[in-house]
């Protein structure tokens, strides 16, 4: 069983073992694309090959402009050599005449082996026939400009205009671009000859999408080369540390930022493991390096180092704070209740994180969960779910935490209690099983009757055999707990609990880590609900030689399963009284 208090070196990744990786990271080559992308590397290379079995690739990446140019880039390397591609159209008059490109200057010849679009419109995909002062001219789209190559295009862009979508697909297919008018009430104002199109497309988007490719285009999509750029590389040792270095100086070149210093880089994985949630990966993503590190450059003089990018960080969390501010003034002032001292029977503090529509980041916020209980049939009832607020994993969590607290108790009969658990103060839907542990420790305290620590707060799943399961958003809930408790005064005894599988992903803001180094706040790590009941009541859970909850609970049954004489006529309790004296 593990029980334990965690030390401030726990709460952020420990970087002392990569200090010689840092020093010599400035003077590292560039990294290849093959060295932290191998898989989509090898899915481009299967794609480019003039063997391929699908003119059709889609890759899961985020839509961004940084994504776009690397798999352009990758791309552009990987096409084999070829000469003049496309084709030259002549116009005489009205007749208009094709033959093969034999310059790259031709109005029609392939400008380029590799290009990508964010967004298209079909004019700018297709081209256009333009009609002026009676003389006709012709303009090549994206199609004509990459004959022979490799287009790469935002399926979303392509989803959302259907018609677009089922002419470039028929092009690709057929290897015939066919001129069509764009209005189609009137026809073209001139015939124009059809021309030969050898292509090649990337499609670029999230899972959702590719999902929606994959319900209308089955057979398409089932053929298509897939690809994934991954979003984040597993931390092993110095040599994945080395190439994720490489990556960083590799943006921060092609971006012409300063120089990083040698100080920056334990700053700078502790912001990439807070952005992850996960000690051990590394994000790969690079848009968002070049974005840590614009805002870096934008706090420095002549070189990036930790003041610059602690002071980029902490004026990026002030700029966006004014939501989480207000909510914890409310708390502050009263309208929303939260204790944060004294011991209260069936009363706890859950934790919660909030996605508000449009705001940035998650925000950490206490819930108070209260359970009381009653004479009964044995009944748990999750007022969220009878007033239609509880979504279905709100609802699965309570009903396994309920097995699992029906099983502890060995009953041979019913329970003859029943029991009410809510959030308290809570007017939108609550969904999650992140505070199973939460309520089964309050419905555990509202049956023992013991009370529970307000000082504590409290995040985790459990299973039908008690074990505390990792939950999301742990950074958040931490700190929007101590936030709480550093506004009122810490106490020196205020804390969270938290899962143990939960350690990987700690990475606090500073002012928490100096608050557990000082002993003003703590955090405790279990593995099972039996290790987060003992901290919050000082009583044992379970225990053959003292006072234990389980113990507790089960006294209070077995006294309410004896012969009630309070329901004996007083006159026969008043005759009883008497014989026995």
């Amino acid at each position: 069983m593990s029980n334990y208090r965690l030390d401030w070196q726990s709460l952020l990744p420990d970087t002392a073992p990569y200090l010689s990786v840092f020093d010599a990271a400035d003077a590292a080559p560039p990294i290849t694309f093959s060295e932290y992308q191998p898989r989509l590397e090898n899915a481009l290379r299967h794609f480019c090959h003039p063997l391929s079995p699908s003119r059709f690739m889609m890759v899961k990446a985020d839509e961004t402009r940084e994504h776009y140019a690397l798999l352009s880039r990758a791309v552009n390397e990987m096409m084999p050599e070829s000469g003049c591609r496309g084709s030259q159209y002549h116009i005489d008059g009205t007749h208009i005449s094709i033959m093969p490109a034999e310059h790259e200057s031709d109005n029609f010849a392939a400008r380029q082996r590799v290009m990508f679009a964010e967004w298209v419109e079909p004019e700018q995909l297709f081209g256009a026939v333009r009609c002026h002062d009676g003389r006709f001219t012709l303009e090549p789209g994206l199609v004509h400009q990459v004959n022979g190559g490799v287009l790469i295009l935002s399926l979303r862009a392509l989803l959302s205009q259907p018609l677009m979508w089922l002419r470039l697909k028929q092009i690709v297919i057929s290897g015939t671009f066919i001129w069509h008018s764009p209005d189609e009430t009137r026809p073209l104002p001139i015939s124009v000859p059809n021309m030969p199109v050898d292509l090649k497309i990337i499609l670029v988007s999230d899972r959702e999408e590719l999902g929606a490719l994959q319900d209308m285009e089955p057979e398409l999509s089932g053929a298509a080369v897939y690809g994934e750029f991954e979003a984040d590389m597993p931390l092993i040792g110095e040599e994945e540390m080395t190439r994720w270095c490489q990556l960083v100086t590799t943006i921060a070149r092609e971006h012409r930022l300063p120089p990083l210093a040698a100080d920056i880089w334990p700053a700078l994985v502790r912001c990439a493991n807070r952005a992850i949630s996960d000690q051990s990966v590394l994000p790969l993503s690079p848009s968002w390096i070049a974005r840590i590190l614009k805002e870096t450059a934008a706090c420095a003089d002549n070189i990036l180092d930790a003041a610059a990018l602690n002071a980029a960080q902490e004026a990026r969390r002030w700029r966006e704070g004014y939501l989480p501010e207000r909510l914890h003034d409310e708390i502050e002032l009263g309208q929303i209740l939260i204790e944060t001292e004294g011991a209260v029977v069936g009363q706890i503090n859950g934790l919660s994180v909030l996605e508000y529509p449009g705001h940035p980041t998650m925000v950490g916020e206490p819930s108070r969960i209260s359970c009381v209980v009653h004479l009964g049939d044995g009944e748990f009832t999750d007022v969220e779910r009878k007033a239609e607020l509880g979504g279905n994993i709100h609802a699965k969590g309570m009903m396994i935490m309920q097995a699992f607290l029906i099983s502890e108790l060995e009953l041979e009969q019913q329970l003859p209690f029943s029991a009410s658990l809510v959030f308290e103060q809570s007017y939108g839907e609550v969904d999650g099983d992140s505070a199973s542990l939460a309520e089964l420790c309050a419905l555990i305290s509202a049956l023992s009757q013991q009370p529970l620590s307000q000082e504590i707060a409290v995040t985790g799943s459990v299973d039908q055999f008690g074990h505390v399961q990792p939950i999301g958003g742990v950074n958040e809930k931490i700190e929007g707990f101590f936030d709480i408790c550093r506004r009122r005064g810490l106490s020196g005894s205020q804390g969270v609990i938290l899962p143990l599988t939960n350690l990987r992903h700690l990475c606090l803001q500073d002012d928490v880590i100096e608050a557990v180094k000082a002993g003003q706040f703590h955090l405790w790590a279990v593995e099972n609900a039996a290790d987060a009941l003992p901290i919050l009541t000082g009583v044992a859970y379970n225990s053959d030689n003292g006072p234990c909850l389980i113990g507790a609970i089960q006294e209070r049954i077995a006294l309410h399963n004896q012969p009630d004489k309070r329901q004996i006529p007083w006159l026969l309790r008043l005759l009883t009284g008497i014989g026995r004296g």
